[in-house]
């Protein structure tokens, strides 16, 4: 589980085609590797990943194929910024919302709009999605939580302070670039939990 709360700014420094549909990438990331082990989970750009080796700094995790077609992975490059966070402790606070780092759906940057003191986004929402996003809602971008400031049939749009545009991957993106979405859980749960008793729920 993660908290959505980005802790460091890492580099993709090589992705390599391992065959059978999968890839090996390997990120650098001074911090998060400061504790890391075989076996522990990091966040890349939203998506929950299982380190498999950590050397000076860098670690490298397997992507299955799956993952590289549900989530904007496969278009990563060498040299690119990704959004890294470590697996939540028990004992940390939740400064975020509870995040999974399992990937419903690809969205995309449709429009910046700079002000005084921050930015205001807003995003393509994937029709299956649009269900579980609302106003002041919590949803994760590229592995970031963040409130819901606008939702449309289509799309959401957030607002982002300075503080998230300098540390994220989001203060660079660009109109037409993919990010990784992750809507509340909690919405889904719900959902599921209704489905029998609402008219036209999931069953």
């Amino acid at each position: 589980m993660f908290t959505g709360i980005v802790e460091e700014l890492g580099e993709v420094v090589r992705i390599a085609d391992t065959g059978g549909d999968s890839a090996l990438v390997a990120v650098r990331g001074p911090l998060v590797t400061s504790d890391a082990r075989h076996g522990d989970s990091i966040a890349v750009n939203g998506v929950c990943l299982t380190v498999v080796d950590v050397d000076g700094g860098v670690f490298t995790a397997d992507v299955m194929g799956e993952t590289l077609r549900r989530t904007a992975l496969g278009g990563l490059r060498p040299g690119d910024p990704v959004n890294l966070e470590r697996a939540a402790a028990l004992n940390s606070r939740l400064g975020g919302h509870i995040v999974q780092g399992h990937v419903d759906g690809v969205g995309e940057l449709l429009h910046r709009e700079p002000a005084e003191q921050w930015e205001t986004l807003r995003f393509r929402l994937p029709a299956a999605l649009a269900r579980y996003v609302v106003e002041k809602g919590s949803i994760t971008v590229d592995g970031v939580s963040l409130t819901v400031a606008g939702v449309g049939d289509d799309w959401f749009a957030v607002g982002l302070i300075p503080t998230t545009l300098k540390l994220t991957t989001l203060g660079v993106r660009r109109v037409g670039d993919p990010v990784n979405l992750e809507v509340d859980v909690l919405a889904k749960y719900v959902e599921r939990l209704l489905g029998d008793r609402v008219p036209g729920g999931a069953a």
